[in-house]
C-alpha cells in the first residue's frame, strides 16, 4: 500500500518478533496521542554480495513475500487493536531494499522513525541489536527505542515523561520535544540536568553547594519559554553531582518516556550519537527516544496552548 509520507506520519519497523510487535503497539499509541498516520514497514532484502539475489529461486521469493505479508498483517492487526477507538490511518509496505538504509530514507520526511532494541536477526543477548543502532545513530528525525512492554504496567500512562537538558544548543530539540509528549500525555516532566567533575571517582565534590546554584540557573534558562508555552505540564527540575548516564537511568525507572539529544556538551559537530544516548539505548527501562540536534518539531499541543 503507497503513501505520500509526510513530517505528521510515525513509521515502524516490523519484522514478526515479538519486541518489534510492542514497538508497533507503542508507535500506534503514539499516532492516536498526536493524531497523525502510522506507516509499517517490513523488509526482505537480501545480501547485496553479487549474484546473492539471483541465488534465491522463484518459490523462495515467493515465500518470502507472503511471510512478509504475513508480517505486515499481523502488525496492522495490532496497531489496531492498541488504539480501537481513534482514526489512526495505518498503511503497510513490504520491501526487499535493505531496512536500514530504507529507514534512514524515509527518516528524511517522517515525524518519527520508530524500532524494536533488537529484531528477530539479533543475538538474544545483545541489548541492541544493528537495526536500532543504526538508525538511532543516522536518522534524520527523532528516533524511539522500545524495549519491552512497557505499557503492559498498569501505572505507566500515570508516569512522568523524563528529559535530559545539558544547556547547550544541542538539547533544545529534545526539551521541546519533552514538553509536547508530556503535555499529549497528561503527565508531569522530569527535566535532569547532571553535572559531574570527570573525575572518575565517588568523592565529595568540593563547593558543591555553589556549583549547584550555578547549574540551577543553567537549567532554568534551558527550560526558559517552554513552561509559558506549555502551562498545563508540571516541571520537576532536578540538578544532581552525578555522570548524565547514571543521573537518567535512575530517573527513567520511573518514567513512561525518557528524551535525549542525540548528543551533549561534550559532543562536537558531525559526531552521530553521544556516549550517553548510547548507554542509555542499552540500559533504559523506558522507551527511549534520541533526537538530532538538526530536529525541528511542531508539537500540535504547542498550537493549542497557544490558541
Amino acid at each position: 500500500m503507497t503513501e505520500t509520507r509526510t513530517r505528521a506520519t510515525i513509521v515502524v519497523g516490523a519484522d514478526g518478533s515479538e519486541i518489534a510487535l510492542q514497538a508497533v503497539v507503542w508507535a500506534a499509541v503514539e499516532a492516536a496521542l498526536h493524531r497523525c498516520a502510522l506507516h509499517i514497514i517490513t523488509s526482505f532484502g537480501v545480501d547485496p554480495r553479487p549474484g546473492m539475489a539471483s541465488i534465491l529461486a522463484a518459490n523462495e521469493q515467493q515465500w518470502l513475500r507472503e511471510d512478509g505479508e504475513r508480517v505486515l498483517a499481523e502488525a496492522a492487526s495490532i496497531a489496531r487493536h492498541a488504539v480501537p477507538d481513534t482514526e489512526v490511518v495505518i498503511t503497510t509496505e513490504l520491501t526487499f531494499d535493505l531496512i536500514i538504509p530504507t529507514l534512514l530514507e524515509r527518516s528524511m520526511e517522517a515525524r518519527m522513525i520508530v524500532v524494536g532494541s533488537r529484531g528477530r536477526g539479533a543475538i538474544r543477548r545483545a541489548l541492541l541489536g544493528s537495526v536500532s543502532t543504526a538508525v538511532s545513530r543516522h536518522a534524520h528525525c527523532p528516533v524511539a527505542v522500545v524495549h519491552g512492554d512497557a505499557a503492559a504496567d498498569a501505572a505507566w500512562g500515570r508516569k512522568p515523561v523524563v528529559v535530559g537538558v545539558d544547556g547547550t544548543a544541542n538539547s533544545v530539540p529534545a526539551i521541546e520535544l519533552a514538553f509536547g509528549e508530556a503535555s499529549q500525555r497528561k503527565v508531569g516532566l522530569v527535566a535532569v540536568h547532571a553535572w559531574s567533575d570527570m573525575s572518575g571517582y565517588d568523592m565529595p565534590i568540593v563547593g558543591w553547594e555553589g556549583i549547584r546554584e550555578t547549574e540551577q540557573v543553567l537549567l532554568a534558562e534551558s527550560l526558559a519559554g517552554w513552561t509559558e508555552r506549555f502551562p498545563d505540564v508540571a516541571v520537576e527540575r532536578v540538578v544532581v553531582c552525578d555522570s548524565p548516564t547514571r543521573a537518567l537511568l535512575a530517573r527513567s525507572e520511573e518514567a513512561q518516556l525518557l528524551i535525549v539529544g542525540s548528543h551533549g556538551r561534550g559532543g562536537f559537530p558531525g559526531m552521530v550519537l553521544g556516549s550517553t544516548s548510547t548507554a542509555l539505548l542499552h540500559l533504559a527501562h523506558c522507551p527511549t527516544l534520541v533526537v538530532p540536534s538538526s530536529a525541528t518539531h511542531t508539537a500540535p499541543a504547542a498550537r493549542a496552548a497557544s490558541a
